[in-house]
């Protein structure tokens, strides 16, 4: 009972010393540490928090406020599978958003903190967050077999002093609330010598202090009770067996205390690490010893293991310097009568190159606009080497030679920034290669790759195939016709390239172009709107502007010349000879011409051009073929003998001129040629010319033609006779005794053609009538002019049409005329007499 209650108070004087520096510690955990330099800031919290709770408010620690935080996105990138925080970008704090353990988290590792970073776009903005994790007491020490005592064999003889290693027990927490003391229930034989191991770890051993006496206690049942320094404090237990054997007074002893060595964290499974040796003084079975590792903290005892005859320790498991970078190794020597002997193993692990860089795509920008200038951030990338020391030293490049370079922000942080402006119609996309080596012997590397886009921007206008389109359109074209389409090309994309043709507002001979030619805005086909006329415009010469679909629209201009093709329209035009209306003309040749002798020349021209307007001369009719001729080129009329006395004074030739087109057209000239020495001479011969045959035959036809139209104008009569009477007839039905008043009726004027313009009549009458009479007057009127058929003895042989107010029999220079008069005057009288 007295053992018992020493041990309560112990217990509780290490409770209170415990308690005390616990209120501490959650006094430090209240006060919300927040630091913020350059873009970092840091966070203290107490681990096991509830999800939701707040951390902190990031906005107002960063200076931003929450519009800036919504339109960039904002967002937390840790490059880990577990997010154990969550922003609120409504409210702009930082919150819990899974169970942080920080035992799970760390381990043993102190100060114990995990970081990530806030991301912001449009600009780009990186901020560090760091979040320290407290602990708190929320475990206990535990023995690793609690549930199976810790048994000792001893011999009744061991020597006073003697220590027996004892299991250390594990906590879990870290500073104040880690593991802090060891205490053993009250007895007479032993007592506790606890030591502290270099990671601030403790460990601790049973001396004896008086010599056992098996005949008075055979077995002896203490309690090892490991506490730890938290507020409520916290404690394991773990039995001690203790049984008291005949007497093996020498225990085994180590030749070293403390063996120190390295090993390579790839050490192959099974390789020897170092050989410990112990030897026992006692002679026989007391002396044969066997080794073993005592029960280690954490992984050590899967990773070594010791050959319980040899004494040589060797690699059991995998070896991880980024894991662990020392351990320390308890080695037991006991001999066959229980008695123990210790010795430390302290191995150094040494780091190999074996992580190779990993490559972490934070935020990336695609596409990007081909006006951006050098220096924008086109991603941001998190790089990471488990390694340490130069294996952990990281260099980033780029493969081959692009626009782009590579710069560090933060620690583990680059981006990736243009180094040069683009161009989208050189290159419209890029494959970055980015590769990060470390420093390590042999080194080793990783890569990303990102696929860039270039997006348009409308910096390229239209560009023509050609500086000056030139095309061809023959004349008297249909409307509408296509001439030619301009084309023209735009290095950039999509709308940007997309392009307009429009014809500038120009004048063509006092008009606007676009009453000349159409053009289509999407494919560039010019079009005539109407006929073109060679002899009226021969060229066109306008502009076409090719304009963009980019804002702002960018445009170019070419000059287009339409050459109007000349078509033989046009007949040849006679300049010389004049042909007079009413005069005679003649060219007169003495007697006395010899061969050759120039008569005259015909002079014609031709509006067409080209060989449209080359013009010969043939000789079509003449009185005597053998007398004249004409030059085919040059149109001269020479004789081709010599003239004499028995040749006709009176010479009639007619020449025709035709150009060279296809088909040809020609125009024809009378020369009257008088071969005679004297003027009297020649109007002597002259005077009876208009009783020429061919004249005579040109009279006739008039005269025929105008017995056609005094017969259509009978007919029209008769109709007009036969619908009067029927009006009359049907007037009498509706109008008998009718008092209603006279209204006089006045019938159209009625005019007759024939369609050829000869022999026109025009005749005005009007038809009165009253209700009580059935006759009616018909008041005629002559014709206002009369038609006068000429014969023009100027060798034209055209009838020409005259129509004149007054008589032209007194005209003296007419040689002959046909007066023509209708009877239509009597047959109209005729009629309306019927009629009463």
């Amino acid at each position: 009972m007295a053992d018992r209650g020493s041990l309560t108070i112990i217990c509780a004087r290490w409770r209170l010393f415990y308690g005390f520096r616990r209120q501490i510690g959650l006094l430090l955990l209240l006060l919300h540490a927040v630091s913020m330099v350059g873009g970092q800031i840091r966070y203290s919290i107490p681990e096991e928090m509830k999800k939701g709770s707040v951390i902190g408010n990031v906005a107002q620690d960063l200076g931003l406020d929450l519009k800036r935080l919504r339109s960039g996105r904002a967002r937390i990138v840790t490059g880990e599978n577990i997010h154990y925080t969550e922003l609120k970008t409504d409210k702009g704090i930082l919150v819990v958003n899974e169970r942080i353990d920080r035992e799970q988290l760390c381990g043993d590792v102190t100060p114990c903190s995990f970081s990530f970073e806030v991301i912001l776009e449009n600009p780009m903005e990186l901020h560090r967050v760091t979040v320290e994790v407290l602990d708190i007491n929320d475990h206990a020490p535990v023995f690793p077999n609690k549930d199976t005592p810790i048994r000792f064999e001893m011999s009744e003889s061991a020597v006073v002093g003697v220590q027996f290693p004892l299991q250390s027990a594990e906590d879990l927490d870290v500073g104040q609330n880690a593991l802090q003391d060891y205490v053993l229930s009250p007895n007479d034989n032993f007592i506790l010598k606890q030591h502290a191991n270099p990671d601030g770890g403790k460990y601790v051993e049973m001396v004896l202090q008086k010599p056992l006496d098996r005949e008075q206690h055979p077995h002896l049942s203490l309690k090892l009770i490991a506490v730890d320094g938290g507020t409520p404090q916290r404690s394991g237990t773990v039995n001690i067996d203790v049984t008291v054997l005949d007497a093996n007074d020498n225990a085994p002893i180590f030749n070293q205390s403390v063996y120190k060595t390295s090993v390579m964290e790839n050490t192959i499974i099974g390789t020897s690490i170092v050989t410990v040796n112990a030897t026992d003084a006692d002679s026989g079975s007391n002396k044969l010893i066997t080794y073993s590792l005592s029960k280690m903290k954490g992984s050590a005892a899967d990773i070594f293991s010791v050959d319980e005859n040899t004494g040589k320790v060797s690699v059991s498991g995998q070896i991880d310097y980024e894991r662990d970078r020392k351990y320390e190794v308890r080695v037991e020597a006991k001999d066959q009568g229980g008695l123990t002997g210790t010795s430390k193993i302290i191995l150094d692990v040494v780091d190999v190159n074996d992580n190779a860089p990993v490559i972490n795509i934070m935020s990336f920008s695609s596409p990007v606009s081909e006006d951006a200038p050098p220096g924008t951030t086109i991603a941001i990338l998190n790089v990471k080497d488990a390694d340490s020391e130069r294996n952990g030293q990281i260099k980033c490049s780029i493969d081959g030679k692009l626009p782009f370079k590579i710069e560090s922000s933060l620690t583990n942080y680059y981006n990736l920034i243009s180094d040069q402006y683009f161009d989208r119609e050189s290159v419209s996309d890029y494959n970055i290669t980015i590769t990060s080596t470390d420093m390590g012997s042999p080194p080793l590397s990783s890569s990303a790759k990102l696929h860039l886009k270039i997006s348009d921007v409308n910096d390229n206008a239209p560009i023509f195939n050609k500086n000056v389109y030139s095309a061809y359109i023959t004349e008297n074209n249909s409307p509408g016709v296509s001439i030619f389409a301009v084309s023209a090309r735009d290095s950039d994309w999509n709308q940007n390239a997309r392009i307009s043709y429009l014809l500038e507002d120009t004048q063509v001979s006092g008009s606007p172009v676009s009453t000349y030619v159409s053009l289509n805005s999407e494919t560039g086909v010019l079009s005539a709107v109407r006929s073109f006329d060679y002899e009226q415009i021969k060229q066109l010469q306008l502009v076409v502007k090719a304009q963009d679909g980019g804002s702002p629209p960018l445009s170019s201009n070419v000059t287009v010349k339409i050459m109007i093709q000349d078509q033989n329209d046009n007949p040849p035009q006679v300049l010389y000879p004049v042909q007079t209306g009413g005069s005679l003309v003649a060219e007169m040749v003495p007697r006395s011409a010899d061969v050759s002798y120039l008569v005259t020349k015909v002079v014609a021209v031709d509006v067409d051009s080209g060989q449209n307007a080359w013009l010969s001369y043939k000789l079509q009719k003449a009185t005597d073929r053998a007398l004249f001729e004409v030059g085919l080129q040059n149109g001269e009329i020479r004789t081709i003998r010599q003239v004499t006395d028995k040749d006709a004074v009176k010479q009639r030739l007619t020449v025709i001129v035709e150009d060279n087109g296809q088909p040809s057209r020609s125009a024809t000239v009378i020369v009257n040629v008088a071969v005679a020495d004297s003027f009297p001479e020649v109007l002597s011969e002259f005077t009876d010319f208009t009783q020429d045959k061919e004249y005579n035959d040109n009279l006739t036809f008039y005269l025929v033609l105008a017995l056609a139209v005094v017969s259509f104008l009978f007919i029209t009569c008769l109709v007009v006779i036969i619908s009067v009477k029927i009006y009359r007839w049907r007037q009498s039905r509706i109008m008998f005794h009718s008092n209603l008043p006279v209204i006089p009726y006045y019938p159209p004027r009625y005019s007759d053609t024939l369609g050829t313009g000869t022999l026109q009549h025009v005749y005005n009458y009007e038809v009165c009538r009253t209700t009580d009479s059935r006759k009616s007057d018909c008041k005629f009127g002559t014709a206002g002019s009369q038609n006068v058929l000429i014969m023009d003895p100027s060798a034209t042989g055209t009838m020409q049409r005259i129509q004149s107010e007054k008589s032209i029999l007194d005209e003296p220079d007419s040689p002959f005329e046909v007066r023509c008069i209708t009877q239509n005057i009597y047959l109209l009288k005729h009629c309306l007499s019927e009629i009463n």
